[in-house]
């Protein structure tokens, strides 16, 4: 029989990724959406079926991780094999000034999650796999290569609620005996990546500014340093997780390090462009306790899941920079069209 996934979060970049793994390997693919006034399914729009169209694969239900009566219809409606839970409010910086919703979406969303899911396989008896994202800041301050084993010392909102949805994961896989994977992802980027979130923050500069459309990149602190992959890759070792024979916690990382402003030269040099013309440092970007330093180790998921990641650090900025490129050529098309039509002389 064809499995069924329900993702939390599909809509992200990381569910968006996910869902055309899935679909590629024949799940049928049911996806929490968040209500919203205006559209917010663009990553998945290619792939996105008519609900009116018989035999789909791909199913989306409004929900929210603050609501566990909604999440509570899901789940039934879907009776998933696997669930990813990939919704949050994954902002690091916007943790700081919105720390309570953060806590409540991360931290008590999974909980809620993870109630539904055991109150549903006490009642139907049913085994639902269930991968719980976690993140690299978890590890914070804590000395790198960071590894399974390493302790963590969140330093911000955002990491301390994923260090409470890591645990609540463990509680209740060793509770209630339930298939519980945690991962724990350093920075994954990618085209689809948020604009702002550093690295796509950067990119989309670079296009804007070859192009005429700005001439100024206000950033933080530039000697902050992470293990970059690209998410793509990621989703892999995600679905690997949920096919291995045991549940357990994993680190996923490409081990190696690069400072934003080595991700600055990469950028800004495969445009032809020099950034120490266009950067500026803004204080207001600095957080107030500052994460200098991600390393992952992921040797334990490469050898339990047979997973390597395929795209190093310089063709993964190359491939962010020419989708933006693209991007900025075509908001120069449409800005150049408007400034033609809107003059009153012609």
């Amino acid at each position: 029989m064809r499995k069924s996934a329900l993702i939390t979060g599909i809509t992200g970049q990381d569910g968006s990724y996910l869902s055309e793994l899935l679909l590629s390997k024949g799940y049928t693919v049911h996806g929490i959406v968040r209500r919203s006034s205006s559209f917010n399914t663009a990553r998945i729009n290619h792939i996105y079926e008519d609900p009116h169209e018989a035999g789909r694969r791909l199913v989306l239900h409004y929900a929210d991780l603050s609501d566990s009566t909604g999440l509570r219809r899901v789940v039934e409606a879907a009776q998933p094999d696997e669930i990813f839970n990939l919704g949050a409010q994954s902002h690091v910086k916007v943790s700081f000034e919105n720390p309570e919703y953060t806590a409540d979406a991360d931290a008590m969303g999974t909980l809620r999650l993870l109630d539904c899911v055991r109150d549903h396989c006490q009642h139907t008896k049913r085994e639902v796999r269930f991968y719980q994202a976690g993140s690299s800041e978890m590890f914070g301050a804590a000395n790198p290569p960071q590894s399974e084993s390493t302790a963590f010392y969140p330093r911000s909102p955002y990491a301390v609620s994923k260090v409470a949805a890591h645990w609540y994961g463990i509680n209740y896989r060793e509770a209630y005996g339930l298939f519980i994977t945690n991962r724990i992802l350093f920075n994954h980027e990618s085209p689809r990546r948020g604009e702002t979130f550093v690295t796509r923050k950067i990119t989309r500069a670079v296009g804007r500014i070859k192009e005429g459309l700005q001439d100024k990149l206000y950033l933080g602190n530039l000697d902050a340093r992470r293990d970059w992959g690209f998410a793509g890759d990621y989703v892999e070792a995600m679905w690997k997780m949920l096919q291995h024979s045991e549940p357990g916690d994993f680190v996923v990382a490409t081990g190696e390090a690069y400072s934003v402003r080595e991700f600055l030269e990469e950028a800004f040099s495969h445009a032809g462009l020099n950034w120490e013309r266009h950067v500026e440092i803004d204080p207001s970007y600095f957080r107030p306790t500052e994460v200098d330093y991600l390393l992952g180790d992921s040797s334990k998921a490469r050898k339990a899941l047979d997973w390597e990641p395929r795209t190093s650090f310089k063709t993964l900025v190359r491939m962010m920079v020419d989708n933006d490129l693209r991007l900025a050529s075509d908001e120069r098309l449409v800005h150049d069209k408007k400034y033609v039509t809107s003059d009153p002389r012609r």
